[in-house]
């Protein structure tokens, strides 16, 4: 009797185990959705940082909803469509963590035939203006750094450099060479400066068809050539200029593809740094996500296009009113506009996907 009732107890446990949804886990009910919303796929994934960016693009008039939305890992996947073409549209979240964890489970969970990401940035160009929507066709990830000990300089070698953890080739941030005095910036090579020197490091990169474990290296990655030849065709896209009756920009934005965009999870409003990573990297937006959705797509393979709308000269020092809550607004429903405009490209010109040389 004894052994019977230990028996039966222990199936109990079993079952109860089997039956309760571990961390990390998809449960039945949430399974068997997928499924369905997978057999239905593929799908453009429209990956957004924040809710005043998604909000837009779902009180868009050519987003049609599908009573379908699944939950999971703190994320809300909404299906339906845009002129046609399939679409889940799914928020991240603030920062670069944020961005590839929501990137990730979109990429693993779901049938994905493209990533387009897109909202706002802020402007690290002075050559562009306020509300124009960018398209970089590279993207990095300028806040993973080795930060050097104070009296050491470029000719000394950072630690685990030899085994290929570190490098110096990428170029360094030397903090002594904005030393301020009387309120005013001054670069002073004689001064110096315990924090000494930052020197930004490639990501390392694991491609899902690579050998497990054995990392490469990128500072730059690239959005999928297919998609950034054809967005040639945004250019000259009209686009909103007037917040309200009385708040309007000066000058008429524009859609222009750019060469680089970069990310950290750091919110830019310093014109010193902001100078430094224009004349460095010859960036244009600055923002906190991006590069974690490049850095997710490439090493998946997915195709992936990203498309930041500037809402403000990070810093300041504009003539235009330059506070970034006052064209946000406006920025996001022009990024919106050229996203939905994207994917209407991406559903009527498929030929444009299979022979953009031409």
């Amino acid at each position: 009797m004894a052994a019977k009732l230990k028996l039966f107890l222990f199936t109990c446990f079993v079952l109860f185990a089997l039956n309760k949804e571990a961390n990390g886990v998809l449960d039945t009910k949430t399974q068997t959705l997928i499924n369905v919303a997978n057999a239905r796929g593929p799908y453009v994934g429209l990956v957004i940082p924040n809710q005043f960016e998604m909000n837009p693009l779902l009180q868009h008039p050519s987003f049609i909803a599908s009573r379908l939305t699944i939950d999971h890992g703190g994320r809300r996947f909404r299906f339906g469509l845009i002129e046609g073409k399939k679409v889940i549209v799914v928020m991240t979240g603030l920062g670069m963590i944020n961005a590839g964890i929501t990137t990730q489970l979109l990429l693993s969970l779901f049938n994905i035939e493209g990533v387009v990401h897109y909202g706002i940035a802020g402007n690290a160009n002075p050559s562009l203006n306020i509300g124009d929507v960018t398209i970089p066709e590279y993207w990095s990830h300028s806040a993973l750094w080795s930060w050097q000990r104070f009296g050491k300089g470029p000719d000394n070698e950072l630690p685990l450099e030899e085994p290929g953890d570190y490098t110096r080739e990428i170029g360094y941030l030397r903090f002594a060479n904005y030393y301020t005095s009387d309120n005013e910036t001054a670069c002073n090579a004689t001064h110096d400066n315990l924090l000494n020197n930052v020197w930004y490091q490639p990501e390392e990169v694991f491609p899902v068809d690579g050998f497990p474990e054995i990392r490469q290296h990128a500072f730059w990655v690239p959005v999928d050539s297919h998609y950034y030849k054809i967005s040639k065709a945004l250019e000259g896209l009209q686009l909103d200029d007037c917040v309200n009756a009385t708040t309007c920009l000066d000058e008429k934005p524009k859609v222009i593809r750019v060469l680089r965009g970069t990310s950290a999870s750091i919110y830019l409003d310093n014109e010193a740094y902001r100078s430094f990573i224009f004349d460095k990297f010859t960036v244009s937006p600055v923002e906190m996500e991006s590069a974690s959705v490049a850095l997710i797509c490439h090493q998946q393979k997915v195709p992936f296009i990203v498309i930041r709308a500037l809402s403000d000269l990070a810093g300041g020092g504009s003539a235009q009113s330059n506070e970034a809550s006052t064209f946000t607004t406006l920025a996001a429903n022009n990024s919106v506009k050229v996203v939905v405009e994207f994917i209407k490209i991406l559903r009527f010109f498929p030929w444009m996907l299979q022979d953009v040389e031409k």
